[in-house]
C-alpha cells in the first residue's frame, strides 16, 4: 500500500489547501521528496502539533 502522496491528494484527504499542506511541511521539516509527502509522518506531525484535520470519519458514514 502506498504512502507517499502529493500535497495536492494530502490536501484533499485532510480538507486542507495545498498550499497549507506544503507550508506546514517546511515548518515542521517533513521532507517532499520527488513531488511526494509521507502521510504517516505527515500524520503524527499534525497530531502533536495539534493541527485538526477535517473530520473524515463524518464524510464516510
Amino acid at each position: 500500500m502506498a504512502n507517499h502522496f502529493t500535497p495536492e491528494e494530502l490536501a484533499r484527504e485532510f480538507g486542507l489547501e495545498t498550499k497549507e499542506i506544503v507550508q506546514f511541511c517546511f515548518r515542521e521539516g517533513i521532507p517532499i521528496y520527488k513531488g511526494k509527502v509521507d502521510r504517516s509522518l505527515l500524520s503524527v506531525v499534525m497530531d502533536a502539533r495539534g493541527v485538526k484535520p477535517a473530520d473524515r470519519e463524518a464524510a464516510t458514514v
